[in-house]
């Protein structure tokens, strides 16, 4: 269950769906964020039509736990135009292995599936906010 971030009715939002979750009160976009492992993966990243960024962590790495609040805001700033799944690689080891992981947080930002760029480690908000409008084209509010 997540707030609206502009009605703050609560709303379910699926870890994956056709199209973008939307406010069943207001109808204004929510932020996407969903979790996925190696058998949820193409179904949840690779099967939006939303750039997602893939946010490759681990629960024991500082960096990644210093970035996560920073990914979320940024979701819930780009609610409609930006999906975010995190991937924690301990669980994950085929995805860790299947996009070369060398250093955690690893940020792969996908468009309909393939990958367009990546970031690897933790990153000021300002930084990932350009990052991520010269990669999908559109600017942050």
């Amino acid at each position: 269950m997540l707030p609206c971030p502009s009605c703050s009715k609560k709303n379910r939002v699926p870890d994956a769906a056709i199209g973008t979750p939307r406010c069943a009160t207001c109808k204004a976009p929510l932020p996407w964020i969903a979790d996925a492992g190696d058998a949820s993966f193409a179904e949840v990243a690779e099967a939006a039509k939303t750039p997602v960024l893939v946010d490759l962590w681990a629960p024991w790495c500082g960096p990644c736990r210093t970035v996560s609040p920073t990914l979320e805001r940024l979701a819930t700033q780009m609610a409609g135009r930006l999906k975010l799944v995190k991937v924690n690689v301990d669980n994950s080891p085929q995805l860790a292995r299947r996009f070369g992981v060398q250093a955690i947080p690893t940020l792969i930002l996908m468009d309909r599936g393939q990958e367009k760029t990546r970031q690897t480690g933790a990153a000021p908000e300002h930084v990932l906010r350009t990052w991520l409008e010269r990669n999908i084209g559109v600017a942050a509010p």
